[in-house]
């Protein structure tokens, strides 16, 4: 599993997430992660803000309810042995 670091937004602290999986809808780039390599942890889905030939990427956490639920939806479909719960 890929391990990523992000640098948080007007922070210098930095947060490491492990990669479940990834996709793109409606052109836009978007990654589910967790803050656990093995067993139940935190997932979050992240969106890809950047602009094509950026050399870095901007995510930034996912938290409409209509984006969150869909894109859930087919994130679930992708893994089928995990439950994703969304709050």
């Amino acid at each position: 599993m890929e391990k990523l670091e992000f640098t948080l937004a007007g922070e210098e602290e930095t947060a490491e997430f492990y990669v479940l999986e990834q996709t793109s809808i409606g052109g836009k780039n978007y990654l589910l992660v967790t803050d656990q390599e093995e067993g139940d942890g935190e997932a979050w889905i992240l969106k890809d803000l950047s602009v094509d030939g950026e050399a870095e990427s901007l995510y930034e956490m996912v938290e409409e309810d209509d984006e969150l639920e869909a894109v859930s939806r087919i994130f679930a479909e992708m893994l089928e042995d995990v439950d994703l719960e969304t709050e």
